[in-house]
């Protein structure tokens, strides 16, 4: 997820229109709209200001909020067991912690 991305989500969060953040910002609205498209890179200056409109840190501008994806397909084994979970992890504390969680549950069930 790239910034542009990260701008829409937080736009529609608070319920602003391009043209007020152009404004808040004292940008053409075409401009801001092709930084949401990242059709055009942002000027280093206005990061800040996005920041603040937003009430965000900077860096939550670029992270992608979607730490852990949990994807549920199922299907039918020969011997009736049923499931597939499908995790991906973008962030490698979370992986860390959860390998080191998943290796505590699976010591657990053996006998």
């Amino acid at each position: 997820m790239g910034i542009g991305t990260n701008l829409k989500r937080l736009r529609n969060k608070t319920k602003y229109s391009n043209q007020d953040i152009a404004d808040l910002l004292g940008i053409d609205r075409n401009t801001y709209a092709n930084w949401e498209s990242e059709t055009t890179d942002i000027k280093s200056q206005y990061i800040p200001k996005l920041a603040d409109i937003f009430n965000v840190k900077i860096q939550d501008l670029f992270d992608d909020d979607r730490k852990v994806e949990i994807s549920n397909n199922t299907f039918d084994n020969k011997d009736n067991s049923v499931g597939l979970i499908i995790f991906n992890i973008s962030d490698k504390a979370v992986i860390d912690n959860f390998n080191s969680k998943l290796e505590e549950l699976i010591k657990g069930l053996k006998p």
